[in-house]
């Protein structure tokens, strides 16, 4: 319990200080509803998708774009901190490490629920028609993925504490991250060489089982494969979290 009344305490400290920059809210609101009205009714005429199952296959790979670029992005804000000196006074409080990293974890997961909620009404509007839970059993996987980057990101950003750093280094990585996993387009639609390396990229599983659970199939080797690679990145991205607030904080 003592844990958990941390970890509210510093996610209701990052949520106000969210709050007090009400454009950046809607900005990354209103970017991934544009990809919806801009670019999903292209894939509409586009062979091998078919009208029926376009809003299906888009708007997993949307979600996963979210998090991506929402909650990927997110060791941005911590390296300000570094420099100001917050995490130093957070240092000599008796909140635990898992407290600290979690309270801006759950601050990421927040924003990016909301953000999946507004995205699958839109689809709605827009023609997706997909089953009640495999919709929520699909951003249960979306989740699992914020979790696994935001923490990812937030360990980067400790650990370099420069934004100059950061940046190429995250901007880098992302781009390619995104093309192989299929959050556009299915990676089914590529060539067999670049069908294979995309399954170097963990992203690809859970873009892949997304797509499933959006269209109701829930016994898939794909949505199997997906849910372990999830759960595993979170473990393992928390876990290094963990490490490294100990160990910057030491």
């Amino acid at each position: 319990m003592k844990t958990l009344r941390e970890t509210l305490l510093v996610f209701d400290n990052q949520i106000r200080f969210t709050f007090r920059y009400k454009i950046t809210i809607v900005l990354g609101m209103v970017q991934p509803v544009l990809y919806l009205l801009l670019f999903g009714p292209l894939l509409t005429k586009l062979g091998g998708l078919g009208s029926g199952n376009t809003w299906q296959t888009f708007v997993p790979g949307v979600l996963v774009y979210l998090a991506l670029f929402g909650a990927g992005f997110c060791g941005f804000g911590i390296i300000s901190d570094v420099r100001s000196g917050v995490i130093e006074r957070m240092r000599v409080t008796p909140v635990s490490r898992f407290a600290l990293l979690m309270g801006r974890v759950s601050r990421e997961v927040a924003i990016l629920l909301a953000q999946s909620v507004i995205i699958v009404s839109v689809g709605y509007l827009l023609g997706l028609r997909a089953a009640f839970l495999g919709i929520l059993a699909a951003v249960v996987l979306v989740v699992l993925l914020g979790i696994a980057l935001a923490s990812l990101s937030l360990s980067l950003g400790v650990a370099l504490k420069s934004e100059d750093q950061f940046a190429p280094l995250l901007t880098s990585a992302a781009l390619p991250v995104m093309l192989l996993a299929g959050i556009l387009l299915p990676m089914d639609l590529a060539p067999k060489w670049l069908d294979y390396l995309s399954h170097l990229n963990p992203l690809r599983y859970i873009v892949d089982a997304i797509r499933d659970l959006f269209a109701d199939q829930f016994a898939t080797r794909a949505v199997l494969e997906g849910t372990c690679v999830a759960a595993v990145l979170a473990v393992a991205c928390v876990a290094l979290g963990i490490r490294t607030f100990a160990k910057e904080n030491a």
